[in-house]
């Protein structure tokens, strides 16, 4: 571990000067700089461990509650300011290891650090919302000392802290431009991703902040107030009331993309989740070297949605787009850059991971590896991701404080639309343990398009569900949405249309087709499409408690772009089961 000064900021207004502790050793090694690359270097993973214990529980906290600045998901973590509602800050003696600083430029050809400004700033829960917060952004170039301020005041921001940077390098050789004009310089696309992992912080309350960087800090230039943003965390367990949260899939950057996530905004949810395939820099999707790729999309992507990434966590799980084969081995070290997720369910375990907000119990899992229809990281995992989801559904189940339980990835587990059709490898692997667990709501995306089955179980309907109904996913099984038109370009069903106030006759079998292992087709009539649209929307879950003589409940609903509800439901559990 290292140290800093008292007060977190030296004398002269840098970022705190790092040494080394008693018990740090010899230290992490120094970097090779980004530009010494043949590929992008992947940030490193860090120590094995989690900033919760392995079974997804909080640890305990010190009263006072520090502030930690880092990388996230069992890397390193850095400490600065503690932040107590109503009170000073005080520091604590721990920083980043020299990693932080970020790689090596020549000081002749440096952009003066007032020029470069953040961008795309984006921020996400670690697996305790109660207490972690990650805040990400980008920055155009090197830049020296980044930082972020944070406080209980918007005037009152406190010291700087340093933020991690992961920079991401991409050889303009094997992307294919959005430009039709090749650029004469760079050669390269370097892109600056830096993170600040906040723990230790006070449930159920409102903090602000602003991101800077040695010669640019909006708190030292009064002009730049404007952009202090602010986020919530979430209440402990058992202490807070109703919330909202919403989901999509499939979004890419465009006027379609921007609609839905201004809807987002409007709804001000306690978080989104998104269900991959977020911006499309990899066009194309399979997963090969082959893939056409321009890796500044992501730059545009991030700036679309940060006025409401901000200030909303958004949850994102991995899409077969996210598989971007030049990033090593998996093809996912460009997202360890761009983003810093809970990670949890084992070390390097990027995009799958478990986490709670208050009653409901949330699991992210990564789809690409049962996929037989985009098969590039089928079986990656070696076998982990399904005995973890089984242990990770069973502890939720047993807890009596977690009413409902909600899992979330890309692929369809079950879809009528023929595009990208439904995945047998989750029915298979998967299906069944939402089953033996009775989980209440799978989230998926995958095919642009809005549907929602009847309640599902071994595969089959059990009741009708209408729009307006009301479900019991203890005696009727598990409801399956698919929510993949966040502003994708759409796809299409075999068959009609029905939604809420469209309602068609719909009581014959549909097509549903499924690619199996070895890559053929199959086509199978299913009963259990109960509601189909085409069109972009996104889904918002209204979570109310249980209360004396009322059962917790989650109502659903699939808004489109203008507010108006396509379909909604009721999730009202029973007795609960083991």
């Amino acid at each position: 571990m290292f140290e800093t000064s008292a007060h977190g900021e030296r004398p002269d207004g840098a970022a705190p000067t790092a040494r080394p502790s008693e018990n740090s050793g010899s230290g992490p090694a120094r970097p090779v700089p980004a530009e010494q690359h043949e590929r992008p270097a992947e940030p490193a993973s860090g120590r094995e461990g989690h900033t919760t214990p392995p079974d997804g529980t909080a640890s305990r906290h010190s009263r006072r509650g520090i502030l930690r600045i880092g990388a996230s998901g069992g890397a390193a973590w850095a400490a600065g300011t503690v932040l107590l509602p109503g009170g000073a800050a005080v520091a604590e003696p721990r920083t980043a290891p020299a990693a932080a600083a970020g790689p090596a430029v020549p000081s002749a050809v440096r952009t003066a650090g007032s020029a470069l400004r953040p961008f795309g700033r984006h921020i996400n829960f670690g697996a305790d919302p109660a207490r972690q917060m990650v805040v990400s952004w980008q920055v155009p170039a090197a830049v020296a000392d980044p930082f972020i301020r944070i406080g209980l005041n918007p005037g009152d921001l406190g010291n700087r802290v340093r933020a991690e940077v992961r920079p991401l390098v991409s050889k303009l050789a094997w992307q294919h431009p959005v430009e039709d004009q090749p650029l004469v310089k760079p050669k390269k696309v370097t892109q600056y991703h830096l993170h600040a992992a906040l723990d230790h912080l006070v449930p159920d309350t409102t903090y602000y902040y602003v991101v800077g960087h040695r010669g640019y800090d909006p708190v030292a230039q009064g002009a730049r107030l404007g952009e202090v943003a602010s986020f919530r965390t979430a209440p402990a367990p058992g202490h807070g009331g109703a919330f909202t949260f919403t989901a999509f899939g499939d979004q890419g950057i465009g006027y379609n993309a921007a609609a839905t996530s201004n809807l987002i905004a409007g709804l001000d949810p306690a978080f989104h989740l998104h269900m991959g395939d977020l911006c499309y820099a990899n066009t194309e999707g399979g997963g090969t070297r082959s893939d056409k790729y321009d890796a500044r999309v992501w730059d545009s992507f991030f700036v679309q949605n940060e006025p409401v990434s901000s200030r909303t966590p958004w949850m994102i799980s991995m899409g077969n787009h996210e598989m971007e084969a030049w990033y090593g081995e998996d093809g996912y070290g460009g997202m360890r850059a761009r983003y810093a997720m809970p990670d949890n369910a084992w070390e390097r375990s990027t995009g799958i991971y478990s986490w709670r907000y208050q009653n409901v119990g949330l699991l992210s899992l990564d789809g690409n590896d049962v996929c037989f229809n985009t098969p590039a990281n089928l079986d990656y995992t070696r076998g982990k991701q399904t005995p973890w989801l089984r242990r990770r559904l069973a502890a939720f189940r047993a807890d009596p404080t977690i009413d409902f339980i909600v899992v979330y990835f890309h692929q369809c587990t079950y879809s009528t639309c023929h595009d990208n059709g439904a995945e047998l490898g989750a029915q298979q692997d998967w299906a069944p343990l939402f089953d033996r667990y009775q989980v209440d709501l799978v989230l998926n995306g995958h095919n642009h398009v809005y549907e929602r089955t009847d309640p599902i179980r071994g595969g089959k309907a059990t009741r009708k569900l209408p729009s307006g109904g009301t479900t019991d996913p203890v005696a009727d099984g598990t409801t399956y949405v698919v929510a993949g038109g966040g502003g994708g370009g759409l796809y299409k069903f075999p068959v009609g249309d029905t939604y809420l106030g469209h309602e068609k006759p719909n009581d014959e079998p549909v097509p549903m087709v499924v690619s199996t292992r070895d890559g053929h087709e199959q086509t199978v009539k299913v009963e259990w499409s109960r509601v189909r649209y085409t069109g972009y929307g996104l889904v918002t879950v209204d979570v109310t408690p249980a209360a004396a003589g009322r059962a917790a409940q989650l109502k659903v609903r699939c808004l489109i772009e203008d507010g108006s509800a396509v379909d909604e439901f009721t999730v009202r559990r029973g007795r609960r089961g083991h």
